[in-house]
């Protein structure tokens, strides 16, 4: 089964609202399947993100289980973990540059580059995205929101900082999100040579 086809399953299998359906044609009408999940970094290859998006679900899973929280359902886990992301498709794009080989000819080669279409941040325009298709809960608002944690430039500020503090404390599954990510980013991929 191809990391798409074990997306669409999990998706299919666990969320029941209405607009699933329409949301996973038009991300196969877009790039969700085929997009890196960076540029450089973890999953900077062709369908990294969805591969990304995989790992999260299994990490998320794994933590949920770890520290005995049931009280997430498996709908809950699979709208957070798999679509965190969504921001990113139709974001990055290929370009070229020159390089030289190993025989010191310089040669064109292909690198992802950011083409944000749509500039509204990160985790709080996967929200907005997401929110066009299906109706989220606060809880599943926050744990996207926020699952870049305290890397996200909104919490270089007092401001920020007191707002994730808060959706920390009062959504325990923003947490556990942001760990999953970590862990899915840190521990399952890593850059390509790393592999």
């Amino acid at each position: 089964m191809t990391n798409k086809e074990e997306f669409i399953k999990l998706a299919k299998t666990h969320i029941k609202r209405p607009g699933i359906d329409y949301l996973l044609r038009t991300m196969a009408a877009h790039d969700f399947f085929t997009a890196p999940a960076s540029t450089r970094f973890h999953g900077s290859y062709e369908g990294g993100l969805v591969e990304h998006s995989l790992n999260v679900y299994d990490e998320l899973n794994r933590l949920i289980n770890y520290y005995m929280m049931p009280e997430y359902t498996s709908e809950t886990i699979a709208i957070v973990s798999l679509f965190h992301d969504l921001c990113k498709m139709d974001y990055y794009k290929i370009d070229y540059r020159n390089r030289k080989n190993e025989q010191g000819k310089w040669e064109r080669v292909p690198y992802y580059t950011c083409d944000d279409q749509f500039p509204l941040g990160h985790g709080e325009k996967s929200v907005m995205i997401l929110q066009q298709y299906i109706n989220l809960t606060m809880t599943e608002i926050m744990a996207i929101n926020w699952h870049m944690g305290f890397s996200d430039i909104r919490t270089h500020e007092f401001s920020g900082i007191n707002a994730i503090g808060g959706a920390m404390e009062k959504y325990p599954l923003v947490v556990l999100m942001h760990m999953a990510d970590l862990a899915a980013t840190y521990f399952d991929e890593g850059r390509p040579e790393q592999q």
